[in-house]
C-alpha cells in the first residue's frame, strides 16, 4: 500500500564514502524511531539519488505529500538557494506533488546534547567542564547569518558550564580550528577540546581534526553522525513542517 506522506532528508553529499554512510545511518535511526513513516535520502552533489531522482521515485510509488528536510546545521547558501531550486524543478514536472520544506537543524538544544555526547565519548566527564575550554569547529560559510548562528551557539553552550567555548571554521571564515586552539592556550587554558559541529565525515571535518591535532588539542571529538539526538531532531523538524501549512506554504505543481 502506498504511503501518502514521506520525509525526504537532503544531505550535501561528498566524494568521501564515509559521508553517505553516516547520513544513511542517521536516516536509519529515524526510521527505527518512527516505523510508520517513509524516510528517504537525497544528496545535492556527488552521491545519488539526487533530489529530483528521489522525488520522482516517491511520486511513482504513490506519494503526493513530502516534507523535505535540509540536513544542514545553519541556513546558508544550500538552504537558501540550492535546495529550493531543486525542489521547484521537481514540483514543476510532477503534477499533484506537494512539498513542504522543514527548517534546518540548528540551532537546537538537542544539538548541544549531541555535542556533549561526542565529548563524553572522547573521554571528558562532567567534572572536566569547569577546567576545559572547547572549540566549536564548524565547516564554515560566507553567509553572515550562518556565522552569527555558530557564534551564538558557542555562547549558549558556554552557559552550560564549560570554562570557555569559542567558534572556529574549516573554511570561508576565521578563525581556523588550530588558531582557536592556540588562542585558548595563550589565554592560559590548560585543557582544550575540539568538538566538530558537522554531521558527517568528509574533507572539511578532516581539516578540523588535522588542525586540532597540529595545535595540540587535548581532546578531539567525533562528528555528530547518527547521534540519537539528531534522529529525534529530524523528527521534530518533520512534525513542525507537517503540521504548520499556513506558516510554510507548500511547493506544488
Amino acid at each position: 500500500m502506498a504511503v501518502s506522506r514521506a520525509l525526504l532528508v537532503i544531505a550535501h553529499g561528498s566524494r568521501d564514502p564515509r559521508h553517505a554512510a553516516a547520513v544513511h545511518a542517521l536516516t536509519g535511526r529515524v526510521r527505527a524511531l518512527r516505523p510508520g513513516l517513509r524516510v528517504e535520502t537525497a544528496f545535492l552533489d556527488f552521491n545519488t539519488p539526487s533530489v529530483g531522482q528521489a522525488l520522482s521515485s516517491l511520486y511513482l510509488s504513490g506519494v503526493r505529500e513530502v516534507v523535505a528536510l535540509p540536513l544542514l546545521l545553519t541556513r546558508a547558501f544550500h538552504a537558501k538557494s540550492d535546495i529550493p531550486a531543486a525542489l521547484a524543478e521537481s514540483t514543476s514536472r510532477l503534477p499533484g506533488l506537494s512539498v513542504r520544506v522543514a527548517d534546518v537543524l540548528g540551532p537546537s538544544p538537542l544539538l548541544l546534547t549531541a555535542l556533549e555526547r561526542r565529548l563524553s565519548e572522547a573521554g571528558l566527564t562532567p567534572a572536566d567542564r569547569a577546567t576545559t575550554a572547547v572549540v566549536l569547529a564548524s565547516a564554515g560559510s560566507t553567509d553572515p547569518e550562518a556565522i552569527a548562528v555558530i557564534a551564538e551557539t558557542a555562547r549558549e553552550w558556554r552557559r552550560t558550564g564549560w570554562c570557555a567555548v569559542r567558534p572556529a571554521f574549516a573554511s570561508a571564515a576565521l578563525p581556523r580550528t588550530e588558531d582557536a586552539v592556540r588562542a585558548l592556550r595563550a589565554e592560559g587554558f590548560a585543557r582544550v577540546a575540539v568538538a566538530p559541529y558537522v554531521i558527517a565525515p568528509g574533507r572539511l571535518p578532516d581539516r578540523i581534526a588535522a588542525g586540532a591535532q597540529a595545535a595540540g588539542a587535548d581532546v578531539v571529538a567525533e562528528v555528530l553522525g547518527a547521534a540519537p539526538e539528531l534522529a529525534r531532531l529530524l523528527l521534530r523538524r518533520f512534525d513542525a513542517a507537517a503540521t504548520a501549512p499556513a506558516r510554510r506554504p507548500a511547493l506544488t505543481a
